[in-house]
C-alpha cells in the first residue's frame, strides 16, 4: 500500500506568530513532525503544504518535499484541514493512504503513527484513524459562564449524576489523521462512525494554540526526554 505524510504549515498563524518557525528545543517546530515523519519508514513521501517560502526552505532542508505552494484561497483562517489535504492529494499521483500530520505536534511518536496505519489496515470498511485522548474529568460535569460571569452547570441534566457513571468523552489529540485518499477527495467528515481511534496516553497531547500551551508543551517534552518517554 502507498502512503504520503502531508503536513498543512501555513505562514500566517496569528495567536502564536510564525509559530510553526518558531524554535521548539532548538529546532523549528515543524521539523519535528518532519523528522517523526520520515524516521517512522511508513510513507512513500513526506509532503508540506505551505503558502510560505521560509516554511518551504525548512522544510526541505530538513528532508521535506514541498512540491508545489497552497494558493492563497486555502491559506485563510477559515479554511478547513481537510480542504488542505484534497487539495494536496490532488497535485499528486495516487496514493492508497494519506496521514495528515500537523506542523505543531511536538509530542508525536512513530509507535502511534504505525498504530493508526495498522488499525486502518484491519478495517477495510472504515474511512479514517486519528489520534485521540480522553479528557481528565467527565465533560458531562463541565461548567460555564452566564451573562452575569456567574458558573452555571454545561449540561445541567447531570448535575446529580455520579462521574463513574457518566460514559468517557475523548477529544481530538491534534497530531494525526490517517485517511483513505479517497475519503480525503470526497470530504468525508471525520468525526463519525467511519473513524477509528488511536488512544494516547493524556500526557503526551498538548494541543498549541495559545502561549500558554506552548509552554505546556515545553514542560511535557523535557520531562518525557529526561523520562526516555519520547521515542
Amino acid at each position: 500500500m502507498s502512503c504520503v505524510a502531508i503536513i498543512p504549515a501555513r505562514g500566517g498563524s496569528k495567536r502564536i506568530p510564525r509559530k510553526n518557525l518558531k524554535p521548539f528545543d532548538g529546532v523549528p517546530m515543524i521539523v519535528r513532525s518532519i523528522r517523526t515523519a520520515l524516521e517512522s519508514a511508513l510513507f512513500d513521501r513526506v509532503i508540506v503544504s505551505t503558502d510560505d517560502a521560509e516554511i518551504a526552505e525548512v522544510a526541505r532542508a530538513h528532508g521535506a518535499e514541498v512540491p508545489f505552494m497552497r494558493p492563497a484561497s486555502l491559506s485563510d483562517d477559515f479554511t478547513g484541514t481537510a480542504a488542505v489535504i484534497a487539495h494536496a492529494l490532488q497535485q499528486l499521483e495516487t496514493f492508497d493512504f494519506a496521514c495528515c500530520l500537523y506542523a505543531t505536534a511536538p509530542l508525536l511518536q512513530a509507535r502511534y503513527l504505525r498504530q493508526g496505519y495498522e488499525l486502518l489496515m484491519q478495517h477495510p470498511d472504515k474511512s479514517f484513524a486519528f489520534s485521540v485522548a480522553g479528557f481528565g474529568f467527565p465533560v458531562q460535569r463541565a461548567l460555564t459562564l452566564d451573562a452575569q460571569g456567574a458558573l452555571t452547570a454545561l449540561y445541567p441534566e447531570f448535575r446529580n449524576t455520579r462521574s463513574q457513571d457518566l460514559c468517557e468523552a475523548y477529544q481530538d489529540a491534534g497530531q494525526f489523521y490517517w485517511g483513505r485518499s479517497e475519503a480525503w477527495l470526497r470530504g468525508d467528515a471525520l468525526f463519525s462512525p467511519a473513524s477509528l481511534p488511536v488512544i494516547l496516553p493524556r500526557h503526551l497531547v498538548q494541543d498549541i494554540d495559545t502561549a500558554e500551551d506552548w509552554t505546556r508543551a515545553e514542560y511535557l517534552y523535557d520531562a518525557l526526554k529526561r523520562g526516555g518517554e519520547l521515542q
